[in-house]
């Protein structure tokens, strides 16, 4: 089951990816996901979903982005 959502936004705002409509939305929904999986707050899988991709092409994705694909941070590491 999906869910349609709509989002008013300025026209010129697909002049700033220089892209189209469908395409700028496909960004939104990536930089969305990545930006949650980084704060830590969705899952890998739920990311990839969210960004309407593989879990293999959204790691891939997350080094576009400068986001290490674990979670786990320096001082969990230390703990274990």
């Amino acid at each position: 089951m999906s869910v349609q959502v709509t989002i008013d936004l300025p026209e010129d705002v697909f002049s700033v990816l220089r892209t189209s409509p469908e395409l700028f939305v496909q960004e939104l929904r990536l930089a969305a996901a990545v930006t949650w999986y980084g704060a830590g707050m969705v899952s890998q899988s739920k990311a990839a979903e969210l960004a309407g991709k593989s879990r293999h092409d959204f790691l891939q994705d997350l080094s576009r982005f400068k986001i290490s694909p674990f979670q786990e941070t320096t001082e969990d590491l230390a703990e274990i």
